[in-house]
This record gives structure tokens, C-alpha cells and sequence, in this order.
């Protein structure tokens, strides 16, 4: 039987964070005084980009996937897992399910750094998203 085993994530997140720390670590080492400023800054960015957890990346890139698919919902519904599926063919079930959760976390942290309440604040999609015990 098939579809019951350990599947892997069809979206691998890459990084280069390390790569590009050291090439800008080497013009430092280098750089004239005027240069030295940007690139100081351009390390803490690399930085920062660099610890951005992996689940963080994936549930961004399900938002862009679903939202290329046409879907504006809530990230956890059933129509999202289906605008994942057709964006990304290859994508099974469990994976868009799993991908949707991702996205529903960053748009949750989406909302509580812009202001927004969660879902314990009363103004958030419960009625919108499956009534299905999280089995992660």
C-alpha cells in the first residue's frame, strides 16, 4: 500500500547564507574605509536572512504558491491545501497539509508583529480552518 510511508518534503530549502558570509567577510578584510560601512551591513543581513528557520521558508513560500494559485483564504483551509496541490502538482496530500501549516504559522506571526490579534484575541478564521487535531 502506498501513501502511508515516510515521504519527504517536496520543498527543500536551500541556503547560501554561509557562502556569501565568507566572500563578504574576505572583501572586508580588504575593502577601503568608504567601502566598509555597507558591507558591515550587508553581513548583518546575510545574517539575519540566515536564521530564518526552515519551516519559517516554507510556509512563506506556500503563501506565494497559494496566492500565484489565486487563493486569498486562510492558509489551514481545505481550499488552500487544494490551491497548493494545483500550483505544485507534484505535492501530496500530506505534504500540502503540512505545507499549509507552515504558512498558517508565518501568517499568524504575520499578524501578531503587525498588530493583528491570534486566535486566543478572538478575531481569528476558526470557522474557516478543518476541524482536525494537529498529528505533528
Amino acid at each position: 500500500m502506498t501513501g502511508f510511508g515516510k515521504q519527504n518534503m517536496a520543498v527543500l530549502v536551500l541556503r547560501e547564507a554561509d557562502d556569501i558570509t565568507t566572500v563578504l567577510r574576505q572583501a572586508l578584510d580588504t575593502a577601503p574605509a568608504e567601502e566598509r560601512p555597507g558591507l558591515e551591513r550587508a553581513m548583518a543581513l546575510i545574517a539575519e536572512a540566515g536564521a530564518v528557520p526552515d519551516a519559517e521558508l516554507r510556509g512563506r513560500w506556500a503563501l506565494r504558491r497559494m496566492a500565484s494559485a489565486g487563493y486569498e483564504g486562510p492558509p489551514r483551509a481545505v481550499a488552500a491545501v487544494k490551491a497548493l496541490r494545483t500550483a505544485e502538482r507534484s505535492l501530496s496530500l500530506l505534504q500540502a497539509v503540512n505545507l499549509s501549516k507552515d504558512a498558517e504559522a508565518v501568517a499568524l506571526d504575520g499578524q501578531n508583529t503587525q498588530g493583528g490579534q491570534d486566535a486566543q484575541g478572538g478575531q481569528g478564521t476558526q470557522g474557516d480552518r478543518p476541524a482536525e487535531p494537529d498529528a505533528s
